[in-house]
């Protein structure tokens, strides 16, 4: 099985973008890619901790790479990815929702955005025990089973409604549109 700066080390040699980058970096530089691996993510938690636009740059790691592989996966004739980045967007949305109401008071405590940032990373790491897998797999899917059916009808009822007031609204407006245009009466 080997240590963990060995597992690290065969993970960061695996083929692929990253291994593409910390190979170029390390033939420009000399270190090792395990240090400049290691660096960066040391960087970027401290960024994250301290730095200003630690909101955006956590932003764009959870949705930039995602949105890019989700793309990916859209082109390509695999189905296991597009639902491995359905499951993704799903997590990513409830999530947002949630922490809308709670980012008023979580932002204030150290670390938030390193934390939130770990927890995007965990939610798209291809591992087993994926974040989006574990979540969806353990709330989501059971709250959805549980209430989709009441959901359902609250919106096909609503559809019903929005219909009806626009074909009410449409009418309204063809029927002024098509009658003749009278003149204000002049007061003298």
């Amino acid at each position: 099985m080997g240590t963990v700066p060995q597992r690290l080390q065969r993970v960061l040699e695996r083929p692929g973008p990253l291994a593409d980058l910390l190979g170029r970096l390390e033939a420009r530089t000399g270190v090792q890619r395990l240090y400049l691996a290691t660096g960066s993510v040391a960087f970027l938690g401290l960024y994250l901790a301290f730095g200003y636009g630690a909101a955006l740059l956590c932003n764009l790691i959870g949705f930039v790479y995602p949105a890019y592989v989700s793309i990916k996966a859209i082109e390509s004739s695999n189905k296991e990815d597009d639902t491995t980045w359905l499951t993704y967007w799903v997590v990513y949305g409830v999530f947002s929702v949630a922490e809308f109401f709670s980012d008023t008071f979580l932002y204030w405590f150290p670390f938030y955005y390193a934390g939130k940032c770990l927890f995007l990373v965990w939610c798209m790491a291809p591992v087993s025990w994926n974040g989006s897998q574990v979540l969806y797999q353990s709330f989501i899917r059971p709250c959805f089973l549980k209430h989709h059916q009441a959901v359902d009808n609250v919106l096909g009822s609503l559809s019903t409604r929005a219909l009806d007031a626009a074909s009410i609204v449409t009418g309204e407006a063809a029927r002024a549109a098509l009658s003749p245009h009278r003149e204000p009466p002049r007061h003298q």
